[in-house]
């Protein structure tokens, strides 16, 4: 019901007045809303004690996952993606290459949340397939940085509930690269005992991932 509500409010910002120039013609703004790919998303998890990868794509598990029980080192480190097409490709308007970014948000279901009631989380913004992530995606704490990235805290209260993330510097970076997707990676933060490891869902428009862009 939150969905349908957030979107139905959307329609009704499809047009606001961001500000006027000095001949006092207004520039309107644009609110477009994306919903992430499942062809493109996914996870993938690290295994350390094997060293191997498993992949995984949310058009087959309806989700993604992220983090780690840190109390049980022998069990794999997850790492998710999500795809947003920027390019009208996932149905809506395409976001113009020339357009400014205002404000975005992703909103994310938490389908789980376990061994932690709080979950350091570091979001990137990256590129990948579109056919999916692979090992390639995955990084360590000694791995490059990415285009830009940000910091967040998911928490016990957010288990079957939404949390909306702003990502609007990440958007204009995503804009400023005149990128086709903005694709993201949610992984644990690397911060001393960060732990607990967060299932988002992917499946479906009621829950699945959400970028409402406002441009002009």
């Amino acid at each position: 019901m939150k969905r349908a509500i957030f979107l139905g409010m959307a329609l009704l910002l499809t047009v606001l007045p961001a500000g006027c120039g000095d001949d006092g013609d207004a520039f309107p703004s644009f609110v477009e809303q994306i919903l992430s790919s499942p062809a493109s998303d996914g996870d993938v998890a690290f295994d350390n004690v094997l060293d191997s990868f498993t992949i995984s794509h949310a058009d087959r598990t309806g989700n993604v996952i992220f983090g780690i029980d840190e109390s049980n080192a022998d069990l794999p480190e997850f790492q998710a993606f999500l795809t947003f097409p920027l390019d009208g490709s996932n149905g809506g308007t395409a976001i113009p290459l020339n357009a400014v970014i205002e404000a975005a948000d992703i909103e994310v279901h938490v389908d789980a949340l376990s061994f932690a009631t709080t979950v350091p989380t570091r979001l990137d913004l990256v590129t990948y397939p579109l056919t999916g992530p692979t090992s390639a995606e995955f990084i360590f704490p000694s791995s490059p940085l990415p285009f830009a990235f940000r910091t967040l805290d998911f928490l016990d209260i957010d288990r079957g509930n939404f949390v909306r993330i702003d990502v609007t510097p990440l958007m204009q970076e995503a804009q400023r690269r005149r990128l086709p997707s903005f694709q993201v990676r949610f992984l644990l933060d690397f911060v001393p005992g960060a732990s607990g490891l967060v299932t988002i869902a992917d499946s479906g428009t009621a829950t699945a991932p959400l970028l409402p862009v406002q441009f002009r």
